[in-house]
């Protein structure tokens, strides 16, 4: 009878563990699939560009996106980019119950130029050590992002879909800030900045 409880006993023990180390599974796996998916056209990043994202908290204030555009050689191309984009939602504007507006949320990307007429840095054989500094390749940004977030649940029925939203996006990078700092009298700001319109849409 002892060894029938110890028996027991063991299998209960091996149940619960098993089932802890499921869920736990069921948690890491859960962790990589991503929470939104984006497509994008201009704003830097390319003449259309998509990608997917992560909240880093639990209320979904800040994201990190992964994306991947390209410029045709018909628009200037053909280049392949790819960008890594953080935004910080910081407050919103409730529109009934349907939908919130971010008004402005603030962001930091960079951006990564793929090619041989691209490089992290300028060949020191043809032109002096430090005579150009920026890198041909790696273009870090600030950006400037208006959404408008609605909840799809209110929309559309049966769906997984947590919300749809539609936002602009202004941004700058390193080289162009510089550059007008130095020609603001021949550089306007329409020159240094770009514009990207966006979807996103939320699991």
């Amino acid at each position: 009878m002892k060894l029938l409880n110890i028996k027991l006993l063991f299998a209960s023990l091996l149940l619960f563990n098993v089932s802890l180390f499921g869920e736990e599974k069921a948690k890491k796996r859960s962790f990589w699939i991503p929470k939104n998916v984006t497509l994008q056209h201009a704003g830097s990043i390319g003449y259309f560009s998509a990608g997917f994202g992560y909240n880093l908290n639990k209320s979904g204030k800040s994201t990190l996106d992964f994306m991947y555009g390209n410029v045709p050689e018909s628009k200037g191309g053909d280049l392949n980019i790819f960008t890594t984009k953080f935004a910080w939602r910081p407050f919103n504007i409730p529109i009934k119950d349907w939908a919130i507006i971010h008004p402005i949320n603030p962001g930091i990307f960079i951006s990564y130029h793929r090619g041989k007429n691209f490089d992290s840095k300028w060949d020191d054989v043809n032109y002096p050590k430090g005579y150009y500094w920026w890198s041909t390749a790696i273009r870090p940004h600030i950006s400037f992002t208006t959404e408008v977030k609605i909840d799809a649940k209110k929309i559309l029925k049966n769906t997984k879909i947590k919300h749809i939203s539609f936002y602009n996006e202004i941004n700058t990078n390193e080289l162009y800030f510089i550059s007008y700092i130095q020609n603001n009298r021949t550089l306007s700001l329409t020159q240094v900045f770009k514009l990207g319109l966006g979807a996103k849409v939320y699991f």
